[in-house]
């Protein structure tokens, strides 16, 4: 960073980026389990692929936040997806790519996948 300009971009950037996760806005909220667990397991990158892709694609009335401990640290990373009106769906052992996937099948095309879900493991 040289100077205060950039200084303010950046501000600016991750203001956007907050309101986007502003909870109080969205139906559909996008969690992702941010303890120590997940992030060592590598819980960032998938917040920011979400994040990012949700912004990209300008995908509205969706909010991409995160939370402490979920209480499954040996399948972390973690990523639940409430809709309302919808059982809440529980992706695990989540990458970016597989972030990626979440948004435009599940998110966008109303498609759970059913091999990352908590539920194919539990079978």
């Amino acid at each position: 960073m040289k100077s205060l300009e950039e200084l303010k971009a950046i501000r600016d950037k991750m203001q956007g980026a907050v309101t986007l996760r502003n909870e109080s806005e969205a139906g559909t909220r996008i969690v992702v389990g941010m303890a120590t667990c997940g992030i060592a397991s590598g819980a960032r990158p998938v917040l920011v692929a979400l994040s990012d892709a949700v912004a990209e694609k300008k995908i509205e009335d969706v909010a991409v936040t995160q939370t402490g401990c979920i209480g499954l640290c040996q399948y972390e990373p973690i990523v639940e997806v409430l809709q309302p009106g919808k059982e809440k769906i529980t992706y695990i052992k989540m990458t970016p790519e597989k972030a990626l996937e979440v948004i435009d099948r599940h998110i966008i095309g109303g498609q759970v996948i059913s091999e990352y879900t908590i539920g194919n493991v539990l079978k």
